[in-house]
Parts: C-alpha cells; structure tokens; sequence
C-alpha cells in the first residue's frame, strides 16, 4: 500500500498534523493486510509529523535509518535516530544506501556519494550497520517496472545485499506474536 495509490500521480502530498495522521490510520488500520508477522512502513526522511504520528499513535518494535553516505544526507538521519530515541522507539541500526557504483565494463568502484559516512554516523550514535545496498542499474530498474530485485533477479549481488539486511533486522527485532 502506498500514499501513492491514494493521489494522483503528480499531485503533491502537503498535508500537516490531523490530515497526515487521519492518511496513517486509514493505511495502518483500513487496509485488509491479511495474515502478517512484520509491517514496514517507510517514511520520507527527517523528523516531520509523519515520523512523531507513527512514534506516538502506534506500537513500533525498531526502527531503521537509511541513508547515502553524503554529508548533508546525514545529518537527516542523526536528527532521525535521535528522534526515535527521544520518543522511545528502539534504532535497530543503519543501512547505508547507494554505498558504491561499480562500473559494469571495467568494474572500477566509484563512491559517488563519499564513502563511510553512514558507518562514520553509526560509530557516533553506537549503532550498528545492518548492510549497504550498491548504485546499480538494476536496481532502478526492477524498482520502476514493479518487479523489486529480490523478486526478479533473487540470485544477483544486489538481491543479495537486501536480503541479507532484512535477515538483520529480523533477528534484531522481538518475535513475532502468534
């Protein structure tokens, strides 16, 4: 499900406090998500109303904080782990996101948005790395057309690497209720 569904495809989503929260309960609470052990929710970064609606109206068992390893993206995601941990929401880690592009004819590494910086911010907030997801072509692609890179190519590196975070974060989490 996605606030996407609910908008048209070029309408801009400027919604404060009531609207924001009342869009979060009909997602949380009106959809039929049938049978489920984990529900991720990905918000857009920093500390807005969508991040304080989900910390204070619903139960959340951790939370992950995604980011490039570019500076000014950074700082985002301090503000964001220090968010949740002031509104008592456990920081499960961080994932460091477009980490390395690697050229597919010559296979030179190329750390296009900086390298570390996310490992750097987990060290300052003592936190762990859950993984690191590659600039790949790839993975623009499969996202794009519908079909996300653990379904269509489960096999490849880039498949790899999301599969292996989420084994993570799973094992960071409680167990399920049953």
């Amino acid at each position: 499900m996605s606030m996407g569904f609910l908008i048209e495809e070029t309408a801009p989503v400027v919604w404060r406090g009531l609207m924001v929260m009342s869009a979060i309960e009909k997602l949380l609470r009106q959809v039929d998500w049938g049978p489920l052990d984990y529900l991720v929710v990905d918000t857009p970064p920093g500390t807005g109303d969508v991040q304080l609606s989900i910390s204070q109206n619903i139960p959340i068992s951790g939370a992950v904080i995604v980011s490039t390893p570019q500076d000014i993206a950074l700082v985002d995601a301090h503000k964001g782990a220090e968010m949740f941990r002031k509104v008592h929401v456990p920081v499960l880690g961080l994932i460091q996101n477009m980490s390395v592009f690697q050229c597919p004819k010559c296979k030179h590494r190329t750390h296009i948005f900086g390298a570390d910086g996310a490992r750097r911010l987990a060290q300052t907030l003592d936190l762990d790395i859950l993984g690191d997801i590659p600039l790949h072509l790839n993975i623009r692609e499969t996202s794009d057309t519908g079909q996300p890179i653990v379904f269509s190519q489960p096999e490849s590196d880039e498949a790899k690497a999301y599969l292996r975070i989420a084994a993570e974060v799973v094992r960071r989490l409680p167990p399920p209720l049953k």
